[in-house]
């Protein structure tokens, strides 16, 4: 495994991030113990979570994780712990458990967390949205007294663009903060859009790009077409893809894939960590089999041949229909 810096801080992280979304919904806990002890084994030491997994049982995901924690001393010590805040609660919901961020909300929602995932502190903390309506005072005061408290360590942002980065990078550097380290977005092939303001954006600042759905939720993964029902067929509507015109060229990179010797997944990830921006690439595993491949991605080194040929049949503008909607709603979720 290789590991590189996250943005500015001096964390260390693995090239590779185990996502833990299908934990409870898709994957069982005895399952789900199973790929976290494979993950740490390979060298991959941050662990991505929310405290909104495992639909419908909220939190189901922490919970699971949690349960991996405690089942060794050594298992807290060997990871660098991420989970987030924003989501709204299912219903019956409470007011100020709408979606969104406020101090008091935080601050009830860090301590679920904790004790969902058994441990004192959380590694890095991350927004899972941007909240336009927070002030800057709210949202670093509230980080900062975590901090000081040693409840959490690092602060991250997810589901960002570059003026929000911008903008809440600039309150935390007039605080004397720290700031974000990291943003979690959704970056591949059939999504580049963040190579329009984000990701330069997170780089000027000091802010590594975590990024996820790089296999674009297993498009790229398999040379199949795609059955009606099936999770890939759902990712090609979201992305406005059409079949036919999609198909030839799924079948071109898979065409690709095999002249160069290596899977879909793997040269998938390898493109996303291959720039400079990524620090690490988030793979989300239903099974210990879907590990295979995505070692060899950290170690592949893509020609610029083959860089040129992907951008030929993965332009910017081939992947997700831009919804009516600002920055990053456009894109992401």
């Amino acid at each position: 495994m290789q590991y590189a810096k996250l943005g500015k801080s001096n964390l260390t992280v693995s090239r590779l991030t185990l996502g833990t979304m299908t934990f409870g919904p898709r994957t069982s806990e005895s399952e789900a113990h199973r790929i976290l002890d494979q993950a740490v084994d390979m060298g991959i030491n941050l662990i991505d979570t929310s405290n909104d997994y495992g639909n419908p049982i909220w939190g189901q995901t922490e919970t699971i994780v949690g349960n991996w924690i405690a089942k060794s001393a050594s298992n807290r010590d060997r990871i660098v712990l991420a989970t987030k805040v924003f989501q709204e609660k299912p219903e019956p919901r409470l007011p100020n458990e709408e979606a969104g961020l406020s101090a008091y909300k935080i601050r009830k929602q860090v301590e679920e967390s904790l004790t969902r995932l058994k441990t004192d502190h959380i590694d890095l903390y991350q927004v899972h949205h941007v909240d336009r309506r927070i002030t800057g005072e709210e949202l670093w005061g509230t980080f900062s007294r975590l901090q000081d408290a040693g409840k959490i360590t690092y602060v991250g942002s997810s589901n960002y663009n570059g003026w929000a980065l911008a903008k809440h990078q600039m309150q935390a550097q007039h605080r004397g903060a720290l700031g974000f380290v990291s943003e979690q977005s959704m970056y591949s092939l059939l999504c580049r859009y963040p190579e329009l303001d984000l990701i330069p954006g997170a780089q000027d600042l000091g802010i590594g790009l975590l990024a996820y759905m790089s296999l674009a939720g297993g498009l790229l993964a398999s040379g199949n077409r795609h059955a009606d029902g099936s999770r890939a067929k759902t990712v090609m509507e979201w992305y406005g893809l059409d079949e036919d015109d999609f198909g030839p060229r799924l079948d071109a990179y898979h065409a690709l894939c095999s002249d160069l010797g290596v899977s879909g997944n793997t040269l998938a990830t390898a493109w996303a960590l291959s720039n400079p921006a990524v620090a690490s690439a988030i793979v989300g595993i239903r099974v210990p089999e879907q590990f295979s491949g995505l070692p060899e991605a950290v170690e592949m080194k893509l020609s610029s041949e083959t860089l040129s040929r992907l951008d030929q049949l993965f332009p910017i503008s081939s992947g997700k229909t831009l919804k009516n909607a600002p920055s990053p709603e456009a894109y992401a979720w």
